[in-house]
């Protein structure tokens, strides 16, 4: 493809691969950033453009599981870089990248590939589609309601403790909702050096032991005019494994003194925060965005582990020309999906059937923007009810 070779990297190219991704981040690769980074950057799963032994493009993954409606884990790609060189753009480089990504994914067994979109014109055209989302709340500190969950002690952690202790923990609290996924030891060897080593770590112990963290930092808020302003504390990972566990960190992070609000990227579209508040109008959310996107890589085994809802069963139809494999009709039905020839009574394309996989979006609102082919209108109603899920899907893993 004009002159450019698509490949997986060996070793020793890794460093001139992540110096890629970081100038396409308009980050500066430094080699104490490259220290810092190399072990999460294996050159394993990760394809290199290459014009003759120089590196202008990257794609590449870790492996992990992540969770479906009904409770399955299933093979997953988390896609974790992925960048052009700005003087070889828009020349097929990306497209070629991507298609030896994805044929790599199948080969390898992943059920599925998700990825955060740093812009969200890119990955449509391969087949991912926005699966999950977040709001970004903003609360000032305010009391608890009195019949707020409450109950278990919060603790502060040294790095060293957390370090030690949060990967375990992380993996003991289980996958609680569609869309987490597991934490793997590459991941956890950029976050015990970054995550954990730049912010302020707290843990809930309840009954049963330990069971919530947070993750967060402090902002600086004071300015020449108003020299006594409280800092801001930014909210970078939270996981409960309860409303108890999950009230008692909060109730900690808005107790904490010298601080005026609390911001929080990036949390569960149904997480009641401002609902165990005095005043609810303490809690703002300032935005809902989009958090990772997903795509479909074995369509049939993904169809089959996920759980339905009490629909009558709806035939859809599914082409994907960069994984035909996938395309063909299937049946869903609570107990279970199976291929079939009957007529489609809805047509979809990788990126709809991903929007509404993990039950974000509902079929009959993607059919109304025309983002879903409907041969059969009482289609509808049946399809709602069987991709519709108890709880919003969130990931919480950034990566």
């Amino acid at each position: 493809m004009n002159g450019y070779e698509i490949r997986a990297l060996a070793a020793g190219e890794e460093r001139a691969a992540f110096e890629v991704l970081g100038r396409a981040l308009h980050a500066t690769v430094t080699d104490e950033l490259w220290r810092r980074r190399a072990a999460s950057f294996p050159a394993e799963r990760r394809f290199g453009a290459f014009t003759g032994e120089q590196v202008v493009g990257v794609a590449g993954s870790f492996a992990t599981r992540l969770a479906v409606p009904g409770g399955k884990a299933l093979p997953a790609a988390a896609v974790d870089g992925v960048a052009v060189r700005a003087d070889h753009t828009r020349r097929g480089v990306l497209t070629a990248l991507m298609a030896a990504q994805l044929a790599d994914c199948a080969r390898r067994g992943d059920v599925l590939a998700t990825l955060h979109a740093s812009e969200a014109t890119i990955y449509g055209r391969f087949g991912y589609g926005a699966a999950t989302r977040g709001k970004t709340v903003r609360i000032t500190p305010a009391a608890f309601r009195g019949d707020a969950p409450a109950g278990g002690t919060v603790r502060l952690l040294t790095t060293a403790e957390a370090r030690e202790l949060l990967p375990g923990l992380y993996a003991e609290m289980g996958l609680n909702r569609p869309g987490m996924i597991e934490r793997p030891d590459v991941w956890w060897s950029y976050a015990r050096e970054r995550l954990i080593g730049e912010h302020h770590v707290a843990v809930h112990t309840g009954p049963r032991g330990d069971d919530g963290f947070v993750l967060y930092r402090t902002e600086d808020r004071r300015t020449f005019d108003h020299p006594n302003r409280g800092a801001a504390l930014v909210v970078q990972d939270l996981h409960a494994t309860s409303t108890t566990a999950a009230a008692g960190l909060w109730r900690f992070l808005l107790r904490v003194d010298l601080v005026s609000e609390v911001r929080a990227p990036g949390r569960p579209l149904d997480e009641p925060v401002g609902a165990m508040l005095a005043d609810p109008r303490a809690c703002a959310v300032n935005g809902v965005d989009d958090d990772t996107w997903l795509r479909l890589v074995n369509v049939p085994a993904a169809l089959a582990a996920r759980s339905w809802g009490p629909g009558e069963p709806v035939v859809i139809e599914v082409t994907d020309p960069q994984l035909p494999a996938n395309t063909g009709r299937y049946r869903l039905s609570p107990p279970g999906t199976r291929t079939t020839t009957a007529a489609a009574g809805l047509r979809v394309t990788p990126e709809t059937l991903a929007m509404l996989y993990l039950g974000d979006a509902r079929p009959s609102t993607l059919a109304a923007i025309g983002r879903i082919d409907v041969a059969d209108p009482a289609a509808l109603p049946h399809a709602d009810a069987l991709f519709a899920t108890a709880v919003p899907p969130w990931c919480g893993t950034g990566f």
